[in-house]
């Protein structure tokens, strides 16, 4: 009797998406010409890739060593369907996102690194090696979604930025610009968006800085133009609109350690048997689907990243 064993990445095969449209996804990207569907006006998107200097670099090639976990969720989806706290707590922030500027945009690097460096966002993704990854995303408020992330490695990153021996952690900060990001003129919440990885964290392989979404340049509204991807955890840590990368030998406190810390912890691990203490995690609904889907732990990565736990078990490692 032939049995088969799935991998934690893996869903039945009642919700993989047809060969056939798949296919047809990654021709009409091969193609040009693709645009962001339903998001912007053809003419708007034409505009914004014939600007943007790194839109060569798309699609990238594919990386699947961590599975390719199906269906994907439609890029209108996951366009138009968005928390970014700096433009509304609603989810309907990306026309508002629109009107974030991406050139010029420079990063500072600093902390306990060899030497403090900015660097400006076209010249550091032409250093860096890209790739195209699908991976789960898992939203603490239970929905989830799966897309195709391009970008880097958050482990070539760190090794440009030649941090200390005693770096121990990782700090990074969102752009903080009240007047074009209506969210940040509320005063109670503790901004800029500010969260963090463990440096063994940051350097494991499947910790990824996205500069891209759906073979092209990545949208505002989904944290241009690079983004915190670990998809293992609740995508609260996952920090878009990247201005700082701070090493430090301190634990960070994050955005929302800091305004709810009985509720959210720095690690942040996605665990279907640890309940927000307002709902469970145990089950999720798909973007896309009515159905919910059980949650799996460490969002089906387990075998990859429980190892980084085993001298954590002590912790909060799961909210």
């Amino acid at each position: 009797m032939l049995i088969k064993r799935t991998r934690g990445w893996e869903l039945p095969e009642r919700l993989v998406t047809p060969e056939s449209v798949a296919l047809g996804r990654r021709a009409a990207m091969a193609g040009g010409g693709a645009i962001l569907a339903g998001t912007l006006a053809p003419s708007a998107a034409r505009a914004q890739a014939d600007a943007d200097p790194t839109a060569k670099f798309y699609p990238a090639r594919r990386n699947d060593t961590y599975g390719v976990p199906t269906p994907m969720t439609t890029e209108k989806l996951a366009t138009t369907y968005n928390n970014f706290y700096e433009f509304g707590s609603h989810k309907n922030i990306w026309r508002e996102a629109q009107k974030l500027p991406i050139r010029p945009w420079t990063i500072k690097i600093g902390g306990l690194v060899e030497k403090p460096i900015e660097i400006s966002f076209d010249e550091l993704i032409a250093k860096m090696p890209l790739e195209e990854r699908v991976h789960r995303f898992r939203c603490v408020e239970t929905w989830s979604m799966i897309v195709p992330w391009s970008g880097f490695p958050m482990k070539a990153l760190v090794e440009f930025a030649k941090p200390l021996g005693s770096a121990k952690f990782v700090e990074m900060k969102t752009l903080s610009r009240p007047s074009i990001m209506p969210g940040q003129r509320e005063f109670w919440y503790p901004w800029p968006y500010t969260d963090g990885l463990a440096i063994d964290e940051a350097t494991h392989d499947l910790a990824f800085i996205a500069t891209g979404l759906y073979g092209k340049p990545i949208p505002r509204q989904n944290g241009a133009p690079l983004r915190l991807v670990t998809p293992w955890k609740y995508g609260f840590k996952q920090v878009k609109s990247i201005v700082s990368i701070d090493f430090t030998d301190k634990r960070p406190v994050s955005f929302w350690e800091k305004l709810l810390p009985t509720e959210y912890g720095f690690w942040a691990n996605v665990n279907p048997q640890v309940g927000h203490p307002r709902w469970s995690q145990a089950t999720e609904k798909l973007l896309g689907s009515d159905a919910r889907i059980p949650t799996l732990l460490y969002n089906g990565y387990a075998e990859w990243v429980a190892g980084l736990y085993e001298g954590r078990k002590s912790e909060k490692l799961f909210m």
